[in-house]
């Protein structure tokens, strides 16, 4: 499928589409933005005229019905994205879903059929693939040899309970599982684990535990997990939504030197090796989704290159998250969409 121009429609047109993606979709060439969607048509009108949108709905199926759309956006909560998907790929138009890609893995699966039935491009938003900051990670681990062969990957990331999560009586839909199919591990460390499977290639075996040690909400609040890569790399990871501080690291160790960087933000990346200690810096753009979308963009319109985050390498992700948290929701009686 390609075509001579992107005419993006955004089912959900919320907060992430002010500034991390909305934006990109008419900043990048061959790409316009004519389309958005909410429940609320109010906001949704609102944002059409702030962002210069020509038409904006209330009815996600009118949205996809647009004869001038002809690639939807999905940027609602994970419960709708399959719903979404599946809608329009069955029009025939080129879908992003936002991550995670869907509830759980059969539902990824499910998406990754139609499509291929359909012969309909599916990418989804995991947009640090592209980033310069962890191509430049990639280009000093591969490039560079800067740390010899890798060995080991640790992933750490612990932060305060966050205010939002105060209130029991009105929890944001990030630790409502009927919504989002879980707690923050799911709508923040599936950005880890994918840039590891993009740095590694995909993880093999993964065994996991998880718990609520707070008791803020129904969900995880802790995570820790080992896992093995095919060629026989190991790694751990810890997540914790409860901690005195925030910390976020990503470790990779070889035979000839260590890299460290974060996943969020736009901080230092560190080499140690016997040529001493670098540090090297990479700023973000300002909206951080678009690098991403000129990637598809491109595809789309039958240019040099492809898309790096795929329909297959996002249900990566989500089977990875699914493996490290079955007996957590086995034994809470936690089921998906429950």
């Amino acid at each position: 499928m390609t075509t001579a121009a992107v005419r993006w429609g955004i089912i959900g047109c919320g907060n992430v589409t002010e500034v991390k993606s909305g934006p990109g979709f008419s900043k990048t060439p061959n790409s316009a933005l004519v389309a958005v969607m909410r429940r609320d048509g109010d906001k949704a009108r609102d944002y059409a005229e702030r962002h210069g949108v020509p038409r904006w709905y209330d009815d996600a199926a009118k949205l996809i019905a647009d004869p001038d759309v002809n690639a939807v956006y999905v940027a609602t909560p994970p419960s709708t994205h399959k719903h979404y998907a599946l809608m329009s790929i069955a029009a025939g138009k080129s879908v992003y879903v936002e991550k995670p890609m869907a509830m759980d893995h059969a539902e990824c699966e499910a998406i990754i059929q139609a499509g291929k039935q359909a012969g309909v491009p599916v990418f989804i938003a995991y947009y640090r693939r592209a980033l310069p900051r962890f191509r430049k990670v990639r280009e000093l681990i591969f490039g560079q040899l800067a740390i010899g062969k890798p060995r080991i990957v640790n992933t750490v990331l612990y932060e305060p309970h966050h205010p939002r999560y105060h209130d029991p009586a009105n929890l944001p839909w990030h630790v409502r599982p009927e919504i989002s199919g879980g707690g923050v591990f799911l709508d923040i460390g599936c950005h880890t684990l994918d840039i590891i499977d993009w740095l590694f290639g995909p993880i093999v075996s993964v065994s996991g535990q998880a718990s609520n040690q707070l008791g803020a909400y129904g969900v995880e609040d802790g995570v820790a997990m080992s896992f093995a890569f095919g060629n026989g790399m190991l790694g751990t990871g810890i997540w914790n939504f409860d901690s005195f501080k925030h910390h976020d690291q990503i470790e990779v160790i070889g035979d000839q030197g260590r890299i460290t960087f974060a996943t969020f933000g736009d901080g230092p990346i560190h080499v140690e090796n016997a040529n001493g200690t670098h540090e090297y810096r990479v700023a973000n753009p300002p909206h951080i989704q678009q690098p991403l979308i000129e990637t598809i963009v491109a595809e789309l319109t039958g240019q040099k290159g492809a898309c790096p985050s795929t329909a297959e390498s996002g249900a990566r992700t989500s089977w990875v998250m699914d493996q490290v948290l079955r007996e957590y929701r086995r034994d809470s009686g936690q089921a998906i969409g429950a």
